[in-house]
């Protein structure tokens, strides 16, 4: 076994530690290191690795934005976060994604190496100090699910729309209404899905899997 390994994170520190620990696995070698979003897209199209640790709080692009990217272009590479957001939604919506696996930054050495090597082979990891609460997660989810709103077809086109950061004249110009129309739907979301701002409105859409 002969893997492969690019790493993204801003930190030089970070990479520096991720170099001198992987250094120490032969069967391990670093195919490159980046600073952003913006060089590491540029060096995956040189050369691809075989599994990419990714910070998923790059500078310019966050790796969430990134990853459904590099899967579309580089369909062989698997990806592993790297990250220190200790969050199970982050966790959910990454695998969904098609991440392969989330590590905490502050990990052990060995689950790091371990999840590099089971990413590898095509099979998911989770950093076992997030287990318990991704567990919880998910039976919110399902909870959660059970209750899930009925939307119109147009109701869930603008949540999908507003999801993906359009915002109301972008929405009215691609749906040809007007922008009135536009709040009157946002404002039934508001209701049906019982949230008070935008923010909350796009976290229960994708906790419920409504703008898919």
């Amino acid at each position: 076994m002969n893997i492969r390994i690019a790493i993204a994170d801003d930190h030089p520190m970070i990479i520096g530690g991720l170099k001198n620990m992987l250094s120490v696995y032969p069967h391990i070698t670093l195919a490159g290191a980046y600073v952003n979003g913006a060089d590491l897209l540029k060096g995956l199209e040189k050369m691809e690795p075989e599994v990419l640790l990714l910070d998923i709080q790059l500078p310019d692009k966050t790796g969430d934005l990134l990853a459904p990217v590099i899967l579309k272009r580089h369909p062989g590479v698997r990806i592993l976060a790297l990250t220190n957001l200790n969050s199970a939604l982050y966790v959910h919506n990454m695998l969904r994604m098609g991440v392969l696996g989330y590590v905490l930054k502050n990990t052990d050495p060995e689950i790091v190496i371990r999840a590099v090597e089971t990413v590898y082979e095509g099979r998911e990891f989770i950093d076992p100090a997030l287990m318990d609460s991704l567990d919880q997660f998910k039976q919110r989810m399902k909870r959660e699910a059970a209750l899930k709103p009925t939307l119109t077809l147009r109701e869930k086109e603008i949540l999908r729309m507003t999801v993906n950061g359009d915002t109301i004249q972008e929405i009215s110009e691609k749906l040809f209404i007007g922008l009135r129309t536009v709040e009157y739907y946002r404002s039934n979301l508001f209701l049906k899905l019982d949230v008070k701002n935008m923010a909350g409105l796009i976290r229960k859409a994708l906790l419920l899997g409504l703008s898919e």
